[in-house]
């Protein structure tokens, strides 16, 4: 059952991992530095939200551990593990189509709104989902 017990930490490849959820009890780190940003994250089994700098990054209903998180200006990468039926949101370039990948399989193109906001589902088990997200 993966879990970042510290709730957010580097990896030794660089990429971030945050997350964790099998808590019974709303946890959070601030301030957590990682190439010259600052990270927040609040996490536990009903939600997990990543924060850079003050600006929205991820979130997921219910929660999720997130493994070697990464991204790019044209590309975001992380592997996702949680319970059942789980909608994620990535905070992305406004007005900007992306394809999205889950377990190698395209999901289906789909389009940000104004606020650079991209919303899926995927079904999640301990097991693991791969998501790559490409701008088209």
């Amino acid at each position: 059952m993966p879990v970042v017990e510290s709730l957010i930490c580097k990896e030794s490849d660089g990429k971030l991992s945050f997350g964790n959820y099998i808590l019974g009890t709303k946890s959070k780190v601030e301030d957590f530095a990682h190439e010259g940003d600052v990270y927040k994250v609040k996490t536990f089994k009903e939600i997990t939200k990543l924060e850079r700098n003050s600006a929205f990054v991820y979130e997921s209903v219910p929660g999720s551990a997130v493994m070697e998180f990464e991204t790019t200006p044209n590309l975001t990468t992380f592997n996702i593990y949680g319970f059942g039926d789980t909608q994620i949101t990535i905070g992305l370039e406004e007005d900007t189509e992306y394809e999205v990948y889950v377990d190698d399989v395209s999901i289906g193109g789909m389009k940000t709104n104004l606020s650079g906001k991209l919303i899926f589902s995927v079904e999640l088990s301990e097991n693991g989902s791969k998501v790559l997200i490409k701008k088209r």
